[in-house]
């Protein structure tokens, strides 16, 4: 089957541990390019934290907030939120089951919100916004909370009928977004818009939040460096992302 889309997820996928690209995977994706093939980022981060990536790789497909907003060539044809009343009481929920000392992230559509100035415990944010997540004044993409209770992250999203709650494998963090705001909802937008049918794209991806797009795309491909439950799903498994393993298998199998 031709591959017209190939969509990679940004942390330990496409992204070396150290948050680099490395010239070699730029030049592979750059070839995929020219060849017609679309390149697509499908990434948890907001749209505001891919910013530097895109600069380097150009890619005509981005799917950010982990599916909740979805553009092509930089036209948003896509998004979806929380409402405001949905947004506050996932917040009121949050301090009140984890305290007042609770870690919160936010994405807008046009902006990455964190309520410390200090005190992070993530490289992730360096770049937010203070807000204390209190009297908030935008319907939020995505909210992430500091927390490995799984227990805790279910109460919280209990509040809102359309809240899933997702936990990242690398840190002790969850993730609430509108149930419907996924991946692979995300990647059938751009079949739907693009006209292209999914079997001829490729994924790859390397944590929960990738399983349903490797599912659902015609080849989904694990990283070395992935978890368990998503090498267990994959068409295939290529080298970790410090080796560059979604170039290598680029090149073997697509150019």
């Amino acid at each position: 089957m031709e591959t017209k889309i190939i969509l990679v997820d940004l942390d330990l996928t496409l992204l070396r541990i150290d948050g680099t690209i490395s010239d070699h995977t730029v030049s592979v994706l750059k070839q995929c390019q020219d060849k017609g093939i679309l390149i697509g980022f499908s990434t948890s981060r907001g749209t505001t934290r891919i910013q530097q990536y895109s600069d380097i790789i150009h890619p005509e497909i981005k799917i950010c907030n982990a599916g909740a907003c979805v553009y092509y060539r930089d036209e948003l044809i896509h998004a979806e939120t929380f409402t405001l009343d949905e947004t506050h009481r996932l917040f009121d929920k949050t301090y009140q089951v984890l305290g007042e000392d609770a870690e919160i992230t936010v994405d807008t559509l046009n902006d990455f919100y964190w309520n410390r100035k200090e005190n992070k415990t993530t490289q992730y944010m360096a770049e937010a916004k203070f807000d204390d997540c209190k009297n908030f004044v935008e319907p939020a993409m995505k909210i992430c909370v500091q927390l490995s209770d799984a227990s805790k992250a279910e109460e919280i999203a209990s509040v809102v009928e359309n809240c899933g709650a997702v936990a990242f494998s690398d840190i002790p963090w969850f993730k609430f977004a509108p149930k419907s705001a996924a991946k692979e909802n995300g990647i059938k937008y751009i079949s739907e818009y693009l006209k292209i049918p999914l079997s001829e794209m490729i994924s790859f991806g390397d944590d929960f939040s990738d399983i349903g797009m490797l599912k659902a795309t015609g080849r989904g491909i694990a990283m070395g460096n992935a978890i368990a439950e998503v090498k267990a799903i994959a068409d295939d498994v290529t080298k970790s992302c410090d080796e560059d393993g979604v170039s290598d298998y680029i090149e073997r199998n697509v150019l």
